[in-house]
């Protein structure tokens, strides 16, 4: 009976690598590839003690500990010791949300387009397909930590033992397949894959914050996120393996959850049914703007929370900012180079270049979406009415700029009540809010280049997110890489002045505009040209 529930998983197993048997090795080439590349930076630019206790000055501060966790090794900071330090976290959420994506499109994504029903009524088990993905992407996750951790030992650095390079590779193999469980329960709970990645991506970014918001007030509270787990094995110097452990059993126990609810519950049903609809659509839903804007409602009220917390938690720790950069001489070297600007208004500059390109994610999926829908064949049954492809893309894309103005608008709220509420000489509301809008055009060609894949290249919409990823290396890490400036300016936020510390240069941010404005028409042509696939 049992093996019966089972039935043909194998062969499930195949069909699911087969339909990522891109997507997969883009994923683990893309995070092994970027973890060595940091080992390479590091052992080049860090080669000596000095340096590398520099760097540790610089990371002994509240907002840094909130960004990347809290410091360890910092005594001896070794090679090793800053990479998982530095690292170790940020690749670990990367896994997070590719365990998210690929669990929600092998599960209830199939579910919802009808697929698993077909399958279904072939010799199948009831289990066969969730365990199918399951079992693939775990193995992913497994692969990925050991491929990084004899990748690790392969570099040849000193500080970069066996152990820590198996416990740093497979700290992530754990994040992994605890977010794999987490979404496989979501997939059951939620009745459509959109709900499904909404609260699994929510539940990331409250496990984010609470550790951010632990790691500089609480521990405890840091034990109750999977993130605060990660961080405290101490990967390179203490080489503590109960974190992992305990990650990898909670995720075994999501995973087993999952079988039971999928066990339970009837094909494309969810235990979190959907609200039964209106008998007569709104004025709203039936304009050109309202189908979108209610596609994503559920998504756009959790990233607005989401981003208000996230502003909130890192305007948190600003108080004690310029007491802790007073005490660091080389911050004192790094940022007392410009008279009249607080240290803390420097420090500014780079939070919210962060939380812009993280305001920028939810407005790049907003207009995305059509290219979701257009794989669903829906696009065509509107097209069908009395309304042209410039008014259906005009309407996501109008969409998507209203978010990406409102997300950045609450992060630097957010920013700004929590910093003003903490700091003795607070900063004016206006100091905060301004340094965030004027990522705005940035984040319009980051739209634009959204638009033009849709309109030409539709498949590859990967690259939106590719150029996203690279974005944030290299205006995130530029300093620590020390990249050339040519390479920051690849990026439209690379052209952003870093205001309160620099006046606005409105030629530039001219400039960006008018790239977005013709870029997007040139994506507005490509759509209007090519054929629509159902």
């Amino acid at each position: 009976m049992i093996r019966h529930l089972y039935a043909n998983t194998g062969l499930l197993s195949r069909l699911v690598l087969r339909q990522d048997r891109v997507r997969l090795p883009i994923w683990l080439l893309a995070l092994i590839g970027a973890t060595l590349l940091v080992v390479n930076a590091f052992a080049t630019l860090y080669s000596s003690q000095p340096k590398r206790q520099s760097m540790a000055d610089t990371m002994m501060n509240p907002a840094m500990t909130a960004m990347v966790g809290p410091a360890y090794g910092i005594e001896n900071y070794t090679i090793g010791a800053m990479l998982a330090h530095q690292m170790l976290l940020f690749t670990a959420v990367v896994v997070g949300i590719m365990n998210i994506l690929l669990i929600t499109r092998h599960t209830r994504a199939e579910e919802e387009d009808g697929r698993v029903e077909l399958v279904r009524a072939l010799p199948s088990g009831k289990l066969s397909n969730v365990t199918a993905a399951i079992t693939v992407i775990s193995g992913a996750n497994v692969l990925l930590g050991l491929l990084t951790a004899l990748g690790l030992i392969a570099m040849g650095v000193d500080s970069i033992g066996v152990e820590g390079s198996f416990l740093y590779g497979l700290s992530l193999s754990a994040t992994g397949i605890f977010f794999a469980g987490l979404t496989a329960v979501f997939a059951q709970l939620c009745e459509t894959a959109r709900s499904a990645i909404g609260w699994s991506m929510a539940v990331l970014l409250i496990a984010y914050m609470t550790r951010a918001i632990g790691d500089v007030s609480s521990e405890a509270l840091s034990w109750t996120s999977p993130f605060g787990w990660i961080v405290r094995t101490e990967t390179f110097v203490n080489n503590i393996w109960g974190p992992v452990l305990l990650t990898f059993g909670a995720g075994v126990v999501l995973i087993g959850l999952t079988f039971y609810l999928n066990s339970i519950r009837d094909v494309e049903a969810g235990f979190l049914p959907s609200k039964p609809g209106r008998k007569k659509a709104s004025p709203l839903l039936l304009s050109r703007i309202g189908l979108p804007f209610r596609l994503q409602r559920t998504a756009l009220i959790s990233w607005a929370v989401g981003m208000l917390v996230l502003g909130a938690s890192y305007g948190s720790v600003l108080g004690d900012l310029e007491s802790y950069f007073s005490e660091i001489e080389i911050m004192q070297e790094m940022l007392a180079q410009v008279k009249g600007v607080s240290m803390t208004e420097q420090f500014l500059t780079m939070l919210m270049a962060v939380l812009a390109m993280i305001s920028t994610i939810f407005p790049m999926m907003a207009v995305l979406k059509l290219k979701g829908e257009e794989n669903k064949g829906r696009t065509e049954h509107v097209l069908g009415r009395a309304i042209s492809r410039n008014r259906l893309l005009g309407s996501y894309l109008v969409l998507a700029v209203f978010f990406s103005f409102l997300m950045v608008s609450l992060s630097a709220i957010g920013l700004g009540g929590a910093g003003i509420s903490v700091m003795e000489d607070g900063l004016s509301f206006s100091t905060f809010y301004n340094s965030a809008v004027v990522y705005l055009p940035a984040m319009w060609v980051m739209l634009s280049v959204c638009v033009l894949i849709i309109g030409w290249a539709p498949r590859l919409s990967g690259l939106a997110w590719l150029y996203l990823i690279y974005s944030f290396i290299v205006v995130y890490l530029g300093s620590l890489f020390q990249f050339e400036e040519w390479v920051e300016k690849l990026t439209p936020f690379g052209h952003i002045p870093d205001m309160p510390v620099e006046d606005v240069s409105w030629p530039v941010l001219a400039a960006l505009t008018a790239i977005a404005v013709v870029v997007t028409t040139i994506g507005f042509i490509g759509y209007n040209k090519r054929d629509i696939h159902g």
